[in-house]
């Protein structure tokens, strides 16, 4: 039997608050769409964000083992999918991203 990911993330509440403004301040440049899907979330980002996109979601991966971070491009942008492994974890990353950005705090 396999055992249950806590919905948990490991980074100090320094670096959990830091996360957090780097996603606000992304958010708010460049995200351009934003669909909550059965086990995660689908942000599109303009293609410039890419770089930014991509070191935020290491950071994820490294700290949040519930959920699973994958960014493509596609025509004219850079997708982030976010799949929750855990349960109850699609909950908790779209309450993380909320619609609005200056709601994208933890």
């Amino acid at each position: 039997m396999t055992e249950p990911v806590p919905i948990a993330c490991t980074l100090t509440p320094a670096d959990l608050a830091g996360q957090a403004r780097r996603w606000q301040r992304l958010m708010k440049r460049a995200l351009t769409g934003r669909a909550e899907t059965p086990d995660g979330l689908r942000l599109s980002f303009r293609p410039e964000a890419q770089d930014e996109l991509r070191a935020l979601a290491a950071v994820e991966a490294g700290c949040c083992a519930w959920a699973t971070w994958t960014i493509e491009p596609a025509a004219g942008a850079v997708v982030l999918d976010v799949r929750a492994v855990a349960e109850g974890g699609a909950t908790a990353l779209h309450l993380m991203f909320g619609a609005d950005p200056a709601h994208a705090d933890r």
